[in-house]
């Protein structure tokens, strides 16, 4: 559509290759396609470019865009194509694919400047606003993201169809760089990295296992009440299981290869579902006893690419809040009802909303899935109907199934209003059967079972970077590692600061005393910089009227209150876990 938000940054990538070229002569431009938030162009630069040439380029994109008119279209032969980008490896490259395909060929000419093209752009160059682009940061890429090919230079911008829609994006980037998870989490002494170990192993400092620890009894104390059981499995397993779940032919490459002095392969586990088909397997189930519902928190490892990982979101080791429920079909609608109410129960403590997606498969891709045509159709009913029951409208996910199965996908949005993708639930007919798990039904016969996969956070260690952004480090009380901090004016209030403590404690508030040697301001600061809920203050009035002086992370000096009556408020915040 001409003058759609993609026609325009797709344009604008053209105008970035065009400025490139003028800056860098004998630069070689590779792809510059639109992307959800703007452009960007991948070349291979005659020189160096670096963030602080970006404002020069810019300019001259600005420059270039006064001269340019219409997109012209040129009609393209392989012969013509190659002719006109002989000397550029990668233009050489699309055209030769083209040809081989026999797709339709097209250059655009804006200006001087022609560049290889499906098309896409504005109608003029003159419906793009000067004021609404700008170039964000340069970055490393290799061609055709594959790292044995030539390292290329990317240049990314943001574009939208206004200024102000332009600014608001460039505020919300810039409050996302404060909030970063990569730079909040060792601050706040939640998680470290160390060389030594190696990158995507996060390390989990006492403080930042303890916010793990809530979260992971906070989904279990929902699950416990639904029914599940815990089970546990080892990080290994033969290469066999994997074989036989579809898992190894899908993604061998990513997995973690361990061989044994005697020769034999065995697999650091990626994911936990195909260990659970065989506690199922264990013994034959009669109908009368499922769902059988495994609940397991435990570690996953996989084999990512060192340029992929970041921080917590992307990572090697990861923890799944894992579990599988093994039932008949004409129980499925009731336990994804079930799993679905402990999604947005867990949800509401954050103060998330969340959407729905149905992530189905691509009826014109089956080699992506394993199972039949027959059974997705089925399986991807009973998620509409469930969809239906619930009286919410959910997004198509077109493409989006796992490989084994459909699934409900939750959304969330943060504070940033950026959304992410949490909770899942999925709906697998095929693991059942390649394992062939089954029931004895009520004429004895064998009756093949189901399986449903449900992860509440998928990995806490993704969730927890999620977390962090979201709130900014500033947990809830209920979350927050350190509850409470108690600063004494003087070391002469040190014992009674120790005795509110132990009060606190006993309350199971989480609390912590500041005896340094510092000034009564540079305690507070301390304690605000690790974003502590509460700070009291201990001096020689509290302690004769049994009282503190409370500050509120966010609404400040709060004056003095009754010790008891402070317990009990807090107790209140932490038991009904407000955001």
């Amino acid at each position: 559509m001409k003058n759609s938000i993609e026609s325009i940054r797709h344009s604008l990538a053209h105008l970035l290759g065009a400025a490139v070229l003028e800056l860098y002569p004998g630069s070689k431009l590779a792809i510059g396609p639109a992307i959800d938030d703007g452009f960007y162009y991948d070349m291979e630069v005659s020189g160096k470019i670096s963030d602080s040439d970006l404002p020069r380029i810019e300019t001259e994109m600005h420059k270039i865009l006064k001269t340019w008119d219409k997109f012209e279209e040129i009609k393209e032969t392989s012969a013509s194509a190659k002719k006109r980008y002989v000397g550029n490896p990668y233009k050489l490259e699309l055209i030769q694919e083209l040809a081989d395909t026999k797709e339709k060929m097209t250059s655009y000419k804006s200006g001087r400047f022609i560049d290889l093209c499906r098309g896409g752009h504005v109608a003029n160059a003159k419906d793009i606003n000067p004021d609404a682009f700008k170039l964000s940061h340069v970055a490393g890429a290799y061609w055709r993201g594959d790292e044995k090919n030539n390292q290329l230079t990317r240049i990314y911008g943001y574009a939208f169809k206004t200024k102000k829609e332009l600014d608001h994006h460039i505020t919300v980037i810039e409050e996302a760089k404060k909030r970063d998870h990569k730079k909040l989490g060792p601050e706040l002494d939640l998680f470290t990295f160390s060389d030594l170990v190696g990158s995507g192993l996060p390390l989990w400092t006492p403080k930042g296992t303890l916010v793990r620890n809530i979260l992971d009894d906070f989904v279990w104390e929902l699950r416990k009440k639904a029914g599940y059981q815990q089970v546990d499995i080892p990080h290994i397993t033969k290469k066999d299981l994997y074989e036989k779940s579809g898992h190894w032919e899908k993604f061998k490459d990513e997995l973690f290869k361990i061989t044994t002095r005697e020769g034999h392969l065995f697999i650091i586990k990626p994911m936990n579902c195909p260990h659970h088909t065989q506690i199922y397997a264990r013994k034959p189930h009669s109908y009368r006893e499922l769902p059988q519902r495994y609940a397991n928190t435990t570690k996953d490892y996989r084999d990512e690419q060192t340029g992929e990982l970041s921080g917590l979101s992307r990572v090697r080791a990861f923890t799944q809040d894992d579990a599988h429920v093994f039932c008949r079909m004409n129980q499925v609608k009731e336990e994804f009802l079930k799993i679905w109410d402990i999604v947005h129960e867990f949800y509401k403590s954050f103060g998330f909303e969340l959407q729905v997606r149905l992530s189905r498969h691509d009826p014109k891709h089956m080699e992506k899935y394993i199972g039949d045509e027959k059974k997705w159709q089925s399986a991807e009913k009973i998620l509409d109907e469930i969809i239906k029951d619930k009286k919410v409208k959910a997004m198509d996910g077109l493409g989006e199934a796992a490989f084994y199965g459909p699934k409900l996908d939750f959304l969330a949005k943060d504070s940033l209003g950026r959304e992410w993708q949490v909770a899942t639930i999925q709906l697998d007919m095929n693991m059942p059967e390649r394992f062939d798990l089954y029931c004895i039904n009520e004429k004895g016969e064998q009756e093949r079972i189901v399986m449903i996969h449900a992860a509440i956070m998928g990995s806490i260690e993704r969730f927890l970077s999620i977390a962090i952004e979201h709130y900014a480090g500033a947990f809830p009380v209920w979350l927050a590692p350190v509850q409470v901090a108690i600063l004494p004016i003087t070391d002469k209030q040190n014992k009674g600061a120790e005795e509110v403590s132990s009060k606190l404690k006993e309350a199971g508030i989480r609390v912590e005393v500041n005896k340094d040697n510092e000034t009564l301001g540079k305690k507070i600061r301390a304690a605000e910089t690790q974003k502590i809920p509460y700070l009291l203050v201990i001096g020689d009035k509290e302690i004769q009227a049994e009282a503190v002086a409370v500050r509120q992370r966010s609404k400040g000096n709060m004056g003095q209150i009754k010790l008891e009556k402070f317990i009990n408020q807090v107790s209140k915040e932490i038991e009904n876990r407000l955001s």
